[in-house]
């Protein structure tokens, strides 16, 4: 999935990881970000102190993380650097893009011995009667196959991918926040959503549009979003 089209709008919309994220888990040393997007991880991380390398196989959204000094189009299946560079590798929010277990072996081959990886995900979940099950609504309604809409936990999807490639000590954890967004800020952040951005610009802006009439119609003022903040982590054998 390349989300260019919609860097502008998933750098201005798409919120970032909370810092009780990077609190919870923090890291040191050289840190490969994989899947970086726009730079929500590899930013957080690199506030931390980490030599940061943000990666993506989109230009447009590695232009919008122009505030990272190190960047790199480059796929997670085909790391471009040696042998046990890193101390860690983190994708947050882009696991489910790659071919799993081959970038589970590239991760392995880049870190260095007990190296750490982190998958991390920010979601928002559409809960019975929220504001994100109405916009994930919309979208079914002209995107009927879209297979990423509704309610997704994280927990024991990719643990064989990491346990397939060496990694050891997997462990898991999840815990949710609100959020607030204005009407104009969940329109941009739901236009940066793969299910909206597979329509086309045509049926994008008229989503956009319908988007607009029903939140005003069924939740007017500031909105309130439910999140899951989610990891996995796993330590090279």
């Amino acid at each position: 999935m390349d989300f260019g089209p919609s860097a502008t709008d998933y750098a201005k919309h798409r919120q970032t990881f909370p810092d009780s994220f990077f609190e919870r888990l923090p890291l040191q040393g050289d840190l490969l970000d994989l899947g970086s997007g726009t730079g929500s991880l590899a930013r957080g991380y690199a506030k931390q102190g980490p030599r940061v390398v943000a990666t993506d196989i989109s230009h447009p959204m590695l232009q919008q993380a122009a505030d990272l000094p190190r960047r790199v189009v480059a796929r997670a299946e085909a790391i471009p650097f040696r042998d046990g560079s890193f101390d860690a590798v983190t994708a947050g929010q882009c696991w489910h893009w790659f071919d799993g277990p081959v970038a589970a072996r590239e991760c392995a081959r880049v870190l260095r011995p007990r190296g750490r990886l982190v998958i991390a995900h920010f979601n928002y979940l559409p809960l019975p009667g929220s504001v994100a099950e109405l916009s994930e609504a919309l979208i079914l309604a002209r995107n009927p196959g879209w297979a990423m809409a509704g309610l997704h936990r994280m927990n024991g999807l990719w643990d064989t991918h990491l346990l397939e490639a060496g990694f050891v000590e997997l462990d898991t954890w999840a815990y949710e926040i609100e959020l607030t967004y204005t009407h104009d800020a969940w329109r941009g952040r739901m236009r940066a959503c793969n299910g909206v951005l597979a329509l086309g610009p045509e049926a994008i802006a008229e989503y956009d549009q319908a988007h607009s009439h029903a939140l005003a119609q069924f939740f007017p003022g500031q909105l309130t979003v439910r999140h899951e903040v989610f990891a996995l982590t796993a330590r090279r054998g």
